[in-house]
């Protein structure tokens, strides 16, 4: 049975961020206690997350959810779960997990920002933009929220201004995410300031290469500057 070095040794790898020998340790572990096992599903899940074999990844920390580890391990894990879930458009399963952190007081500001999303993905614009408000009311500086708000707003051309001033201030907050940038070039292609727009566009791509929704939108802003 492993003891509690040989264990940390495994986690000192997790939190040095090699996550493949991370995985490759904690599975080659012999016969543990119930407790070694709880650890050891936590960080295999958060293994595989890492390394994006998200469905490796539900296995482990669905264990970690129902087994009774601490309240910080769920709310963790459930956060992750519908992160996973939202990605592989399982959203149902996805606003389980984040309507159970409601519940349990995790993060509110986060949590209303993903049911946020998650309620744009299936078209439902009217609570999207509530629970971005929800959002934003708990935390003003919450990024994912001021830039989600300020994209769906653009995208619906609902409030071009305050869409801007949404955009802008998650920028400023996060001034290197290509996100953000996408979106406020975005609000600006809305707004007929073409220049701008190309401008952000494409300070997004230099940061994302490989984000479709990124070159569609470069590409649609010059078509309207050419005409």
């Amino acid at each position: 049975m492993p003891d509690t070095d040989t264990l940390t040794e495994g986690i000192d790898l997790y939190n040095q961020k090699k996550y493949s020998d991370a995985l490759t340790f904690f599975l080659a572990l012999p016969g543990l206690s119930k407790e070694e096992s709880g650890d050891v599903a936590y960080y295999l899940g958060l293994c595989y997350a890492k390394l994006g074999r998200y469905e490796d990844a539900l296995l482990y920390l669905e264990q970690v959810v129902t087994g009774g580890q601490s309240l910080d391990r769920v709310q963790q894990c459930r956060f992750i779960l519908a992160v996973i879930y939202t990605l592989s458009g399982r959203r149902r399963l996805a606003g389980f997990e984040l309507n159970k952190l409601l519940e349990s007081g995790y993060k509110p500001a986060s949590v209303y920002a993903s049911l946020a999303y998650i309620s744009w993905e299936q078209g439902e614009l009217e609570q999207c933009l509530d629970y971005y408000e929800k959002s934003l009311a708990l935390d003003e500086k919450n990024v994912t929220a001021l830039n989600g708000m300020g994209y769906v707003l653009a995208d619906n051309d609902r409030d071009l201004t305050k869409a801007l001033s949404y955009c802008k201030k998650a920028v400023e907050y996060s001034p290197g995410s290509a996100a953000c940038l996408d979106s406020l070039g975005w609000v600006y292609y809305k707004l007929g300031l073409f220049k701008d727009a190309k401008k952000y566009l494409e300070m997004a791509e230099a940061l994302d290469k490989d984000n479709m929704e990124i070159a569609e939108h470069i590409k649609t802003v010059m078509l309207e500057g050419d005409r």
